[in-house]
């Protein structure tokens, strides 16, 4: 076993193995991610191949805190929209958002459960929207402007797009990027 190394919330614990030859997994045990790699891993691909298994498994524990059906539903309530049929964490990659306007069912990228929670409120919000207007007119964003933070979630959202790998890029998305300038 490696020694622990810190992570930015959970302790993490490399466990490297002679019979393992490609693959490289991690779990959370007792509140350590555990990462099992093999033995001849290059410790440049080690630490980039943590990076991302960790930060993936830190995003699901802060999500697995957050009651995002009852968040959805108070912030339905509190700007006068629809409350949605389910909202549900989702390993989007090139959307924050989306929403089934057929269902009423809203996904929520589970990389918004590691930023401030006024970022996901302005995301719940934008997908509540399109229960109403299912397009990107100036009548939706009326209704998305309700949010008294929503350009300062705007603003945060690039900058977050901006400084991701062109893999995790988010900006592709028709619920990724703000609104063309009026």
């Amino acid at each position: 076993m490696a020694p622990i190394a810190s992570s930015p919330s959970m302790p993490v614990e490399v466990v490297f193995s002679a019979r393992r030859r490609k693959t490289v997994d991690a779990t959370v045990v007792d509140g350590v991610i555990r990462v099992r790699a093999p033995a001849d891993i290059h410790p440049d691909e080690l630490d980039r191949l943590v990076a991302r298994l960790a930060g993936r498994l830190e995003r699901r524990h802060r999500a697995a805190t957050v009651d995002l059906q009852a968040r959805a539903a108070a912030l339905a309530r509190r700007y006068g929209l629809p409350a949605p049929s389910s909202v549900v964490w989702a390993e989007q990659r090139s959307r924050w958002g989306s929403c089934r306007t057929d269902t009423g069912a809203v996904r929520v990228s589970s990389r918004l459960a590691a930023w401030p929670p006024w970022v996901l409120d302005y995301v719940l919000v934008h997908e509540l929207a399109h229960l109403v207007v299912p397009d990107h007119s100036p009548a939706f964003h009326e209704i998305v402007d309700r949010y008294p933070r929503a350009e300062r979630a705007r603003g945060f959202l690039i900058a977050m797009s901006r400084g991701e790998t062109d893999d995790d890029l988010a900006a592709d998305g028709p619920c990724a990027s703000p609104p063309p300038p009026s």
